[in-house]
């Protein structure tokens, strides 16, 4: 069984695809791209982009009844992998230790051509 994970708090989904979904034990969360959820539009700079991404992840978490220390896995792919070091140090602000499973890659665009996209895997249980 899977329902469907949606939030006007986080971006609408540009394609045919859902925002987030939700399994007995596992919720799966679309890559989010930095987009403004309101405007629908990116927002500028780099740092910006980054803290976005992760107020997304973050609705998405809080309309599933979670927080973002329930992520198990995130795959973050960027643009530029000079930003790693970024985005290292912001999420040291918003996670809490056991940090979760991490991927991160550099890829050659992104949609939108924002500088970064994360999806995450989340446990229901901590």
């Amino acid at each position: 069984m899977k329902k469907k994970i949606q939030t006007n708090k986080a971006p609408a989904a540009i394609g045919p695809y859902s925002q987030g979904i939700e399994t007995d034990t596992l919720i799966f969360l679309s890559g989010q791209i930095p987009l403004n959820p309101d405007s629908m539009e990116l927002v500028e700079g780099d740092e910006n982009q980054i803290r976005q991404v992760f107020k997304n992840v973050q609705a998405l978490c809080e309309e599933a009844g979670l927080d973002l220390n329930h992520i198990v896995k995130l795959n973050v792919s960027l643009q530029d992998l000079a930003l790693f070091n970024l985005v290292n140090e912001i999420m040291k602000e918003l996670f809490t230790e056991p940090y979760p499973a991490r991927a991160a890659l550099q890829v050659a665009k992104l949609p939108l051509n924002s500088s970064i996209e994360v999806e995450a895997i989340l446990a229901k249980s901590k």
